[in-house]
């Protein structure tokens, strides 16, 4: 429990996610992908123990079926028991929750099972074990070939501020753009991580309908979404508007983009995270 940002959830030191803005991080990791696809059935999450993302995937009126990978089993056990917003997330029938490599789990999927691949993995940090989940290679020989024709991968992608984007997220957006026709990257302030958050979308189709107007965002939210524009705390189609209109720096910076990552030229975030101290 903490003052201005409530219920927080912490993994090595770092922080996941808060209560007081977690739904702003999670709709737009989930809603933009969602709405962009025709009609997404089934859904790949790598990652999203808490729960959270497949709370917003099963909004949806059109899913069928998550599957979600997450390696930790403390933490899916820990968030269902404590989060209270997501406990009925865990018993939604169309969610197969896995506790396993979600690399090792997509790579035994079918070739084409999947209308939406969701990347909801901790940071790259030097030592740990995520990193090859943002590679060139996960992306090519993994993600693409899971997709379905249209399908779609969304993917958070790291601080995005005007001093840290150039981390790892502006390498995340031109590795898939070695991999992917279409890449749309967007970014939106989240107060508890102290930065601008950054996510890139990857279409599988060159001539995939992206990005949709905002008036088309709001239809299809009204639509396609259980409970319509009320079900959202944060995402709509003036919002998508605004996450996508990048600062000249940050577009600059993705122009000029040139590292590719693989596993042999990785990059990682910086920082240990938080420890705790006895008094």
């Amino acid at each position: 429990e903490t003052g201005p940002f409530g219920k927080v959830l912490l993994l090595d030191g770092k922080l996941q996610s808060a209560e007081a803005d977690e739904r702003v991080y999670h709709e737009c990791l989930v809603h933009p992908a969602l709405l962009h696809h025709p009609n997404p059935k089934r859904v790949f999450i790598c990652g999203g123990g808490e729960g959270s993302t497949a709370r917003e995937v099963l909004k949806h009126k059109s899913v069928e079926k998550v599957v979600m990978v997450d390696i930790d089993k403390v933490v899916c056990d820990f968030c269902e028991k404590h989060l209270e917003d997501n406990a009925e997330t865990f018993k939604d029938p169309r969610l197969d929750l896995i506790i396993d490599d979600a690399k090792a789990q997509l790579e035994n999927q079918k070739d084409g099972e999947f209308d939406v691949i969701i990347g909801d993995l901790a940071d790259p940090v030097f030592g740990g074990p995520c990193y090859q989940l943002y590679t060139q290679e996960f992306y090519e020989n993994i993600v693409k070939a899971k997709l379905g024709p249209g399908g779609i991968f969304v993917t958070q992608s790291g601080p995005a501020g005007v001093l840290a984007h150039s981390e790892v997220f502006t390498p995340i957006n031109r590795t898939l753009s070695s991999v992917f026709p279409k890449v749309i990257p967007f970014l939106q302030h989240i107060p508890s991580f102290a930065d601008c958050w950054g996510w890139n979308m990857a279409f599988k189709d060159a001539d995939s309908a992206a990005p949709l107007a905002a008036n088309e965002i709001d239809e299809r939210i009204q639509d396609r979404i259980t409970g319509g524009s009320d079900a959202l705390k944060f995402m709509d189609g003036v919002t998508w508007t605004g996450i996508t209109s990048l600062s000249k720096i940050l577009r600059t910076s993705l122009n000029s983009e040139k590292h590719v990552l693989t596993v042999a030229t990785p990059k990682f975030i910086h920082g240990k995270g938080v420890k705790q101290v006895e008094y």
